[in-house]
């Protein structure tokens, strides 16, 4: 059952056809997913105030309904590590097209992954895990289960994967927190059932995981 907070979000978003970032990140923070501190800033000081709060570096977006891919509008500025950086990146994304305001979140590091959702006309939610960030699309390392996933799944999914010694600890790198991983998929899995009457997909990417955590960096949901 979706919750009256969620069910306002994709009502307002019904016309542009997808739901923006910041949006996206509040529905799934109330399902109990883990995003990264973040603000929706409408002036260039607000997002200056925020980021000096949270501590540099951060992360600038440009949030507007008419920009689905930000980073075809060069809309994404990454590592950001003083106050004139985040003055500049406002007043540059304050030029594009629809712009209604400027994302800015803590910057984390750790391994890409990307877990998203499409609903099958068959068999319903359809849920991926795979290796993520800019290379998803060349790699296209991944697996899929319907929805509802289980515990054993997610191990399964991940004993798929081509890359899945990045997960495991590559080298003496630090491996993936399991737990958070496998909470994070379960979780996506049944807000995606929750969901499905309303979405066509659903993409979280990255999730960035760590050794302590398994966050949503970015996230868009695509509305039927």
């Amino acid at each position: 059952m979706v919750d009256s907070k969620t069910e306002k979000i994709i009502e307002e978003s019904m016309e542009t056809g997808w739901i923006t970032e910041p949006d996206a990140k509040l529905i799934f923070s109330r399902a109990g997913l883990e995003v990264p501190r973040y603000t929706m800033a409408k002036s260039a000081e607000e997002a200056v105030k925020f980021a000096e709060e949270t501590g540099f570096p951060v992360v600038a977006k440009v949030v507007s309904p008419e920009v689905v891919h930000k980073t075809e509008v060069s809309g994404v500025e990454v590592g950001i590590t003083e106050p004139d950086g985040v003055r500049e990146a406002f007043t540059r994304f304050s030029g594009i097209d629809g712009f209604t305001g400027m994302l800015v979140e803590e910057m984390l590091k750790g391994t890409e992954l990307i877990v998203g959702a499409k609903k099958d006309s068959q068999f319903g939610p359809v849920i991926l895990l795979g290796m993520g960030g800019i290379g998803v699309e060349i790699y296209q390392d991944s697996a899929i289960r319907m929805a509802p996933l289980k515990k054993s799944d997610i191990r399964s999914m991940v004993s798929e994967l081509k890359a899945r010694q990045l997960i495991e600890g590559f080298r003496g790198s630090e491996p993936v927190n399991m737990e958070k991983l496998t909470s994070l998929v379960i979780r996506f899995s049944e807000l995606a059932i929750q969901l499905e009457d309303y979405f066509e997909s659903i993409d979280l990417n990255p999730v960035i995981c760590t050794g302590e955590s398994c966050v949503i960096a970015d996230a868009r949901i695509i509305l039927k």
